[in-house]
């Protein structure tokens, strides 16, 4: 069996409207399960880590949660116990905001652009739409081609 590359793009929020967060968690359940694409980090330095100290998480407790392979919404509902029942909206919006705005560098960029087959013009640069690129380049590459 071939490992899994995750495909839910970090522009995804689930219900409480963190951005990311349903990659996160579908990365490290894949993980978990031992299933996790090797090119992918369950959870890495950038987007995920912004995730985890946005909501004021802690990557070990995090972590260790996700060894009970919550759900989705169970994974939401036990972060929002850890925060007293809610989370700051000025935060979220902050965090969201930070990656929506984030662009890859110029070589990431266009190298996620050349590996999918797309002319660099200046056109992409957001980090949500090329991490898009490349998750549908690789899982092209490794499923369908």
């Amino acid at each position: 069996m071939s490992k899994i590359i995750p495909l839910i793009s970090s522009g995804i929020a689930g219900p409480i409207g963190v951005l990311h967060l349903p990659r996160l968690w579908q990365k490290v359940s894949l993980d978990k399960a031992g299933k996790l694409h090797d090119d992918y980090p369950a959870i890495g330095a950038g987007y995920d880590q912004m995730v985890l100290d946005g909501i004021g998480i802690d990557k070990e407790a995090f972590n260790s949660f996700m060894d009970s392979k919550p759900t989705y919404p169970q994974l939401e509902k036990w972060i929002l116990d850890q925060k007293g029942g809610s989370l700051d909206a000025a935060g979220i919006q902050a965090l969201n905001d930070s990656i929506v705005g984030y662009n890859h560098d110029d070589d990431t960029r266009k190298g996620i652009l050349d590996g999918a087959g797309i002319e660099d013009n200046g056109s992409i640069l957001d980090a949500i739409n090329l991490n898009n690129l490349e998750d549908w380049s690789d899982f092209h590459a490794q499923e369908i081609a």
